[in-house]
């Protein structure tokens, strides 16, 4: 009996050991080795035609956003789709910009995070809604991208590469899925993602939530404004496309909307204003 005892509490024990080395010392182990290894020579071209704004941060930016890169495509399983062959430009290319949002802030960086599906071009959702009245009808959507809760990411290669040819006409579809990500954190979806105090969550509902009313009346009078009608459609889609507005487009969100823009600059604690000037630094000239 208290041989039997002693190998359960032998078993129990090599059980519990197992769990703790896979949660903690091997992640550290493999992040350790991740950071150390060399960034990929065949990358940084990629890296630079991608992301233009690139040779406009400062050297430790660019040092961090690398190793931030090289985890996430360590870390996530990128899947081609209706045909679409995964290369190296495209997992450099998705993975920059997802990054970009992770730059200087304490993050889980995408932990529930575990596909990005990349179609050759905008694809075909079909959905089931039900009326008040419990009917159900079918419709179909072409989207450029899509974020799940489920751990993943729907991405069409043709509308990356469109926001990657222009980093300032806010529209980018891997900021804005990838803020979704950032946006389900919390547990939920909902436009309010995780804070770094209690205390700043008052000041971001008050600010974002004016915001949103305002782009929602001028969008129904269909009023131009700078921040795109589509962030009209729900808070979730509101800080979505003020986070492409704030990386592309971030001298004139606050001129415009300095509150947010505030807020944003808050959250994201870079100022992408920085990565606008037309000449490159002195001090960037010798970086990677």
């Amino acid at each position: 009996m208290d041989l039997k005892y002693s190998l359960i509490l032998l078993t129990l024990w090599l059980l519990v050991a197992a769990a703790f080395w896979r949660a903690f010392i091997y992640p550290r182990s493999r992040r350790r080795k991740l950071d150390s290894s060399q960034f990929p020579t065949q990358w940084l071209p990629i890296l630079r035609k991608s992301l233009t704004v690139y040779k406009l941060m400062w050297p430790d930016q660019q040092e961090q956003l690398r190793k931030l890169i090289v985890r996430f495509i360590a870390d996530k399983k990128f899947i081609g789709c209706a045909g679409q062959q995964i290369t190296d430009e495209i997992r450099v290319t998705i993975a920059a910009h997802a990054c970009l949002l992770l730059l200087n802030r304490p993050s889980n960086e995408y932990a529930d995070l575990n596909s990005i599906l990349v179609y050759p071009a905008a694809f075909i959702v079909r959905r089931d809604s039900r009326d008040n009245q419990g009917l159900v009808s079918a419709s179909e959507k072409i989207l450029a991208g899509e974020s799940w809760s489920t751990g993943k990411v729907i991405l069409s290669w043709d509308n990356v590469t469109s926001g990657v040819r222009s980093f300032r006409d806010g529209h980018n579809v891997v900021l804005h899925e990838f803020a979704h990500q950032l946006d389900g954190e919390s547990g939920i979806t909902n436009g309010a993602p995780l804070l770094y105090s209690k205390n700043a969550y008052a000041s971001w509902t008050q600010v974002l939530s004016k915001e949103f009313e305002a782009l929602r009346e001028a969008s129904s009078v269909h009023r131009h404004t700078l921040i795109d009608e589509y962030g009209a459609t729900n808070p979730a889609e509101f800080f979505a496309v003020v986070t492409e507005t704030f990386f592309e487009q971030p001298y004139q969100l606050e001129e415009r909307h300095k509150a947010l823009f505030d807020e944003l600059l808050n959250y994201y604690r870079v100022d992408p204003r920085e990565w606008q000037h037309k000449k490159t630094r002195e001090t960037n000239h010798h970086a990677s």
